[in-house]
């Protein structure tokens, strides 16, 4: 699915994975989160991502110009989650809204785990 909207320019379609490499990058700046987690679906674990692959981690859903994000993240060991999640929900939010112009309804952050040391 795709964000689609209508200005007196044209019609503008923003494909979900754009959004999800936004979120992404957005969210891998942010102190505490060591990379994003993608689901192995053969045995149920979580593995951390390569830059490279970030939107997977990340679900992208879009009604109406409204945008819902799931996010699956790794954190580091130590941080105070609550705050880094905080953080990192107030960053995505502002980074794609600034850059695409629509409305984030809702971001759920995943933590799928913790990270000892670097």
């Amino acid at each position: 699915m795709s964000a689609n909207f209508t200005n007196d320019m044209g019609t503008i379609i923003i494909q979900d994975n754009v959004i999800a490499t936004i979120a992404g990058v957005s969210a891998m700046g942010t102190y505490g989160i060591v990379g994003m987690a993608a689901k192995n679906a053969t045995d149920g674990l979580f593995e951390l991502l390569k830059f490279e692959n970030l939107s997977r981690g990340i679900k992208v859903s879009s009604e109406n110009r409204k945008i819902t994000i799931d996010i699956h993240v790794i954190l580091q060991y130590g941080v105070n989650i609550s705050v880094v999640a905080d953080n990192l929900i107030d960053k995505v939010r502002f980074n794609v809204e600034e850059m695409t112009g629509l409305e984030v309804k809702d971001i759920h952050l995943h933590v799928q785990g913790i990270r000892l040391g670097e």
